[in-house]
């Protein structure tokens, strides 16, 4: 039976995985080994700052395992989104691991390298030409948030990859990519089913997260056939299941029957997924319907301010019930202490953690039960000098404010830190979630070849 079988070690590359498990996929035979490096998920900070949230000794490692199987087994190596967030700065980090990888170990091959990140004029004419759309989630997009952007890349799809192995890419390191892409361009190049190839790289970019117990640092095998595919973890602690499968399929989507990605989407509507064995499941009936035009995802970041923060507690069950008035009267201090500053100046913010600190205004449940609380006093400021002198008014403010009912006089907060105030530097936002509509999948990607021969 004609198939092509896949490895995924990790679920972002610097993750890590099992030696063993690599090993045992390794065992299966298989035809590629690819490799999700990145995420939005760590927030707007790593795409605006050119800097990667893995840790380069930690993706070294997981990078000189994968190369050097791939150079043994003569089958190609893809990783996406590089160095995090895929711009240019982070496809360059990336590479120069791989090079020194390449020297120390004595290999020779082909490296791909494909940029994602986009010149601003360009992305500019490409909006005054009506290029640009916005997505239902976000609003319109206009010049002054674009000349706003301090960095902007675009998430390509499968065709740059395909472009590249068909130039005798072995090792290819691409920038800003759709999440199946490097598990599916092989596929697709060699006349598999673009849906079920799409769908089995949905599932594998997040590796054995999909399994049960699922993990973030173990290894995931799919083998893609004609008419499905199969999934099995690397770690015989590990299964898939049907429902562990079906609901990573449904992560991270809004509608759970049409995965949206560039050129088209991938349609689930007549997806089944069966136990094949007691760890592995099959999946089948997934197909992609090409969009009418091509569009593809655009992301940027730019620069807000500077950050501060002081994290603190509270215990006292009279501040913990006042804790709604000692926000406002710090904050009313603050206002008052330093009224020649404009409102755009700084935002003060107050989490209170054990209440309210990880959903905000949407948690349903605001009665403190614990006996305690976290608070982390944080300032967003046009710079860092001024991030921390309302900080560290604010901090000081709440420490001794007299709130009804006071009993204790020395303090309100306890600090587990000296300092403590934590400058954090700068602050970016997302102010790009935008569609680009193209006539060629490859036209904002450049691929480049260099020969370690």
């Amino acid at each position: 039976m004609k198939e092509l079988r896949v490895l995924s070690p990790t679920a972002i590359l610097g993750y890590g995985f099992p030696k063993e498990s690599f090993a045992r996929g390794l065992d299966k035979d298989p035809d590629l080994i690819a490799v999700d490096a990145g995420s939005t998920d760590p927030g707007p900070y790593y795409l605006g700052a050119g800097v990667s949230f893995t840790d380069r000794a930690a993706v070294k490692r997981d990078l000189k395992l994968m190369i050097n199987a791939g150079q043994d087994r003569e089958i190609p190596v893809i990783l996406g989104t590089a160095g995090g967030a895929g711009g240019a700065p982070h496809l360059e980090w990336c590479v120069e691991i791989v090079k020194e990888i390449a020297n120390e170990d004595n290999l020779n091959f082909k490296l791909a390298t494909i940029q994602a990140e986009q010149d601003k004029e360009f992305i500019l004419n490409k909006f005054n030409q009506g290029d640009i759309s916005h997505l239902p989630s976000v609003g319109e997009i206009n010049e002054e948030e674009l000349k706003a952007s301090t960095r902007i890349v675009a998430q390509m799809g499968v065709e740059p990859i395909i472009k590249a192995l068909d130039m005798g890419a072995e090792v290819i390191v691409a920038g800003r990519a759709y999440d199946p892409t490097v598990f599916a361009s092989l596929c697709i190049k060699e006349g598999y089913p673009a849906g079920l190839a799409l769908h089995m790289g949905k599932i594998m970019e997040c590796a054995s997260i999909a399994a049960n117990p699922g993990s973030g640092s173990d290894c995931m095998f799919g083998t893609l056939r004609d008419d499905h595919f199969l999934l099995e973890p690397l770690n015989p602690e590990r299964k898939c299941t049907t429902t562990s499968v079906a609901a990573h399929t449904l992560y991270e989507k809004a509608n759970p029957l049409q995965l949206h990605g560039p050129g088209g989407i991938i349609d689930l509507t007549g997806t089944e997924f069966e136990q094949y064995d007691e760890r592995v499941v099959k999946v089948s009936g997934s197909k992609f319907i090409e969009s009418d035009e091509y569009t593809i995802k655009l992301e940027g970041a730019k620069k807000v301010g500077y950050r501060t923060i002081s994290i603190a507690g509270t215990r006292d069950p009279i501040m913990i019930k006042e804790l709604d008035h000692v926000i406002e009267v710090v904050k009313e201090t603050v206002r008052d202490n330093f009224d020649e500053l404009d409102e755009a100046d700084y935002e003060l913010l107050f989490r209170i953690y054990g209440r309210d600190g990880v959903m905000g205004d949407l948690e349903p449940e605001l009665e403190v039960l614990s006996n305690e609380v976290g608070i982390t006093i944080e300032v967003v400021a046009k710079t860092q000098e001024l991030a921390n002198t309302i900080c560290s008014f604010a901090r000081s403010t709440m420490l001794h404010y007299g709130y009804p009912g006071r009993v204790a006089t020395a303090g309100n907060l306890a600090f587990p830190y000296s300092p403590s105030d934590l400058k954090a530097g700068e602050v970016y936002e997302f102010n790009l979630y935008h569609l680009l509509t193209v006539d060629d999948p490859c036209e904002v990607f450049s691929v480049e070849i260099t020969d370690y021969r």
